[in-house]
């Protein structure tokens, strides 16, 4: 296996999660702001699922945003 491809393969797919991951949750955000349903001084629980197509791979990350 070539290692360094790998290596590339996987910067460009964790490139496209953090880049969308961040504008998604920053839309989510602002929405839930302009609408009031969030204040300034709240947490907002947010969480990611990595996986595999067969299903071998199941990887979640779980995290508290404070909102400033």
């Amino acid at each position: 296996m070539d290692e360094d491809n790998l290596n590339i393969e996987i910067r460009k797919f964790l490139k496209q999660v953090g880049i969308s991951s961040q504008r998604e949750i920053e839309n989510y955000i602002r929405k839930k702001f302009t609408e009031e349903k969030i204040k300034i001084g709240e947490t907002i629980k947010v969480s990611m699922n990595l996986s595999s197509e067969d299903g071998e791979l199941n990887h979640s990350i779980n995290e508290s945003l404070k909102i400033k």
